[in-house]
């Protein structure tokens, strides 16, 4: 199918954009990689009159350390976020998930911003942002805001983004010295959007856990961040007992639903053996040197 009839616009300052969509409101679209908007117009889910390009933008692609805080820009493409050595350096959680983004010509298209104003809850980037508690950085008519990632992904493709809104910035914390992480992933077929998914960071105080922090994605409408399930953990060694008392419990944690070709049974025994392979990622060098 090709899409309905269309105005195209490519603004060439932020302020342009803003005025584009202030004037047309829910009539009109804001486009950044397309690979998720150009299939549902082509298929005509999606049928905006105006189609706002923010391609010619730079400003919205800059990636910036300061302190402990690594800022991304919304139209930054999933391909730098992986490769760029700022961000896996700063943040290496975030490129690891990065890298594992569909097929290498998607993520070569494929923006920062664009996948959480999209917000698949079996996208990795919606994942990543709630688990590391990023902060977007909105910009409309009002001036600018900021959003907590977990405030900001409402349910299933919806957002707190107003109609008039854009995406400017996404900040994420630095991780610390010391921290640990690790995330996986299983799909159908490699590139699929993620049956489950599960990002976890950590840091421990000799074998024992001072801090852990658990998401998952795909379980539900919108990435889990299981907190107050981690915090029980505090101080727990990170042997092997432990790690499968984990892994049950963030399997029991969740009440995932069941589909035609995908029972609610199976999602929870996936995500167990994620959130364990995880935990055994995470934690291997601690507990090889502790056999």
């Amino acid at each position: 199918m090709k899409p309905a009839a269309f105005s195209y616009h490519r603004p060439r300052t932020l302020e342009d954009a803003l005025s584009l969509l202030a004037q047309h409101g829910f009539d009109a679209k804001v486009i950044a990689g397309g690979q998720s908007l150009a299939p549902m117009m082509n298929m005509r889910f999606a049928q905006p009159a105006h189609l706002i390009d923010l391609n010619a933008l730079p400003q919205l692609s800059e990636v910036t350390l300061a302190g402990e805080l690594l800022s991304i820009g919304a139209m930054t493409r999933h391909h730098e976020v992986a490769t760029s050595g700022t961000v896996r350096a700063a943040c290496p959680l975030l490129a690891e998930a990065a890298a594992t983004i569909g097929h290498y010509a998607i993520r070569q298209r494929g923006t920062l911003g664009g996948s959480l104003a999209h917000a698949d809850p079996a996208a990795q980037m919606p994942l990543i942002a709630s688990t590391l508690g990023a902060s977007i950085d909105i910009v409309g008519p009002a001036g600018s805001r900021q959003v907590p990632a977990a405030e900001f992904l409402i349910s299933v493709m919806t957002t707190d983004l107003a109609a008039e809104e854009i995406i400017r910035t996404v900040h994420f914390p630095v991780a610390r010295p010391g921290e640990r992480h690790a995330f996986e992933i299983f799909s159908r077929r490699h590139g699929d959007f993620a049956i489950a998914a599960c990002a976890l960071t950590a840091m421990l105080r000799g074998n024992r856990f001072s801090s852990l922090r658990i998401g998952l994605g795909g379980v539900a409408d919108a990435p889990l961040v299981l907190d107050e399930l981690a915090a029980g953990f505090m101080g727990a060694p990170a042997d092997a007992p432990t790690l499968a008392a984990i892994a049950d419990a963030v399997a029991g944690a969740i009440d995932p639903y069941d589909q035609p070709d995908i029972s609610a049974a199976y999602r929870r025994d996936l995500v167990k053996a994620l959130t364990a392979r995880a935990l055994r990622r995470a934690t291997q060098s601690v507990n090889t040197s502790s056999n």
